[in-house]
């Protein structure tokens, strides 16, 4: 049955409905998924969060540099909607005036049509009658009507027929949309369901093998010092008949023939005793099985429907391992992976990193404005533009983990590090792990890169900073908190480091006792700090010999107190004590080591300006 023509313009007017505002199309943006919503409900959902999510499918939109207006306009739409509105505002008096001009003769304007000339098929009035269809046939207007009635009408609802087909179409796509976003949230939770059952098995699997490391290794320490207490035994024993015969040579003859009998038989006892042989050890070795790399599953597509289904549009490229791993191969010494570039997993100067407690590492990539998280074995886990509430998106320097698992992050608003650039601004910004602002605080225009560490223990933020006055020129260490909890501002708690002549603190961390470290890159030195601010030592100095540094970057420490050092004008990553005496060089094959960051599971993360980041094992 043909629908109404007020039901036709009620279906249309849903169709061309945004689904936030419920309102006819304005400005209407299609997002890359293919959703179209107005404008400034798009505005209005950037401007409480980024990136922006489709609200209808749920997909993560990072809007072009020039924001919501950027995104691609659907002039088909805007088109349709105008129309509807022009339609809906036609009013009753035009109507009229249309309906009174159609009863007029085109050729004479003030005579009425009267007639309809079954010849020529048109209705005429008395003087065209007389003129131009004199001797045709004619009858009433209306009974012409009534008689070409049931042809018109047959017409309309052949037409409101189709209509109506169509709109059955659009409700079956939005029903199949709506199965397909359901399906597509059972098919992740089964995916992350099987994933963590798989890593729990995996668990633990590892927690039985490092067990019976451990008690292998109990073992052979046990026969190590099994054999040192028997073999000391004899020294004692062999020493102490020694050293009595060393002092009665001095003495009377009749006590130190005595005593040469006693050592006679003391030697005499070890020199037919066999020498002390090796101890037979027996370490274990673990063997990766041959296996492959467990497959949690598939995700495949089933065979198409017979209905004819729009088909969905490509799937755009997805993460990808750059390291040289195979499946089957051992677990290599050293990871690395990326490239230049601003796709994912590419850097454009990855400045900053840090490892969470679940093995995820955070880079800060500069000049792509992002924060890029990857997993301990180099594979991309997921990426999120560095935003500032209320301005525009951050160049990111360094970046640090508090205790409460969010990240801090230091930069600015525009790339050029200069000192009176009036359009920039510098900030702290507080972000969870999965890129949402928490909160932000303002910090001194400076035009030099700064670094970022977290006080766990004392819920401190700690940030270098350092002046341009020419008059005034220094480098200090700004600690932020609230009464040790973070609150929803933060204050400054005291300023460490200005008595020491820093030149440019890049980089910071803080050890397990609390003690500040900081790199100073135009001092060619790491400046010590107590937990309270109070200057230790200092310890490197330019040069490229062992325990010099030159220009030293990013700084860490290993659950052993050690301190690793980034010496990017060497082109290496240095190991020094707690007390700042050479230990070791890491590597000293980098093209130029930017930043460090140390993982509770034991590796060590390089981040290089050859676009790449390291991981070590083992080292």
């Amino acid at each position: 049955m043909a629908a109404a023509p007020s039901s036709l313009g009620t279906h249309f007017k849903e169709e061309l409905s945004c689904s936030i505002c419920l309102e006819l199309f304005t400005r209407p943006k299609v997002l890359p998924c293919g959703h179209i919503f107005c404008q400034d409900c798009l505005q209005d959902l950037a401007s409480r969060q980024l990136p922006l999510l489709c609200p209808i499918c749920r997909l993560q939109v990072r809007p072009p540099p020039q924001g919501v207006a950027g995104l691609p306009d659907s002039h088909i739409i805007a088109s349709l909607c105008e129309r509807l509105q022009q339609q809906a505002t036609l009013s009753e008096e035009t109507r009229e005036q249309q309906a009174q001009s159609a009863s007029r003769c085109s050729f004479h304007p003030s005579e009425e049509l009267k007639v309809y000339c079954t010849q020529c098929q048109v209705r005429v009035c008395d003087q065209c009658l007389e003129e131009t269809h004199d001797g045709h046939g004619t009858t009433s207007i209306k009974k012409a009507a009534q008689e070409r009635s049931s042809t018109v009408q047959a017409l309309i609802n052949e037409g409101r027929n189709i209509v109506e087909s169509y709109l059955n179409f659009l409700r079956s796509l939005r029903e199949e949309e709506k199965t397909l976003n359901e399906k597509k949230q059972q098919r992740d939770n089964s995916i992350i369901q099987a994933y963590n059952q798989m890593v729990q098995k995996l668990t633990q699997r590892k927690d039985h093998l490092l067990s019976e490391s451990e008690e292998n290794h109990t073992k052979n320490l046990d026969r190590i010092q099994s054999e040192r207490d028997r073999v000391l035994t004899d020294i004692n024993e062999l020493s102490a008949a020694c050293d009595r015969a060393e002092q009665k040579l001095q003495q009377e003859w009749v006590q130190f023939l005595s005593q040469q009998t006693a050592l006679t038989e003391v030697v005499g006892k070890y020199r037919g005793k066999a020498a002390p042989t090796p101890v037979q050890t027996q370490p274990a070795v673990f063997q990766p099985t041959d296996t492959p790399v467990p497959v949690l599953g598939h995700v495949t597509v089933q065979s198409l429907p017979s209905a004819p289904i729009p088909a969905a549009p490509a799937a755009r490229g997805t993460g990808h391992h750059h390291g040289n791993q195979r499946q089957g191969e051992l677990q290599p010494q050293m990871v690395t992976f990326g490239e230049r570039g601003s796709g994912t997993g590419q850097f454009n100067d990855p400045l900053g990193v840090t490892v969470s407690e679940e093995g995820e590492i955070f880079v800060s990539d500069k000049e792509n404005q992002r924060i890029q998280v990857f997993t301990l074995q180099g594979t991309f886990v997921r990426q999120f533009p560095t935003v500032v509430p209320g301005e525009q998106e951050m160049y990111p320097h360094d970046v640090a983990m508090d205790g409460e698992g969010n990240l801090w992050v230091v930069g600015r608003t525009e790339n050029l590090w200069v000192v009176g650039d009036m359009d920039s601004a510098e900030f702290a910004v507080q972000y969870n792990k999965q890129g949402r602002v928490l909160r932000k605080f303002d910090l001194q225009k400076t035009g030099r890169g700064r670094g970022v560490a977290v006080d766990t223990r004392r819920n401190h933020i700690l940030i270098t900073q350092t002046t341009e006055d020419p008059s005034n020129l220094h480098g200090e260490v700004l600690v932020f908190g609230k009464k040790g909890i973070f609150g929803r501002t933060v204050g400054l708690v005291r300023t460490v480091g200005q008595q020491q002549g820093m030149g440019w603190p890049q980089y910071i961390t803080v050890d397990g006792e609390g003690n500040i470290l900081v790199s100073d890159r135009d001092n060619h030195c790491v400046y010590v700090y107590n937990e309270d601010g109070q200057f230790l030592f200092k310890f490197g100095g330019w040069g490229c010999g062992e325990g010099q540094l030159y220009k030293p970057r990013g700084i860490c420490t290993d659950r052993a107190g050690n301190i690793i050092v980034a010496d990017k004008g060497n082109r290496r990553v240095e190991m020094f004590d707690k007390t700042g005496k050479f230990l070791k060089h890491i590597t000293t094959d980098m093209k130029e080591p930017y930043a460090v960051a140390m993982a509770t599971q034991g590796q060590l993360v390089v981040t290089d300006e050859d676009q790449k980041v390291t991981i070590f094992q083992n080292f």
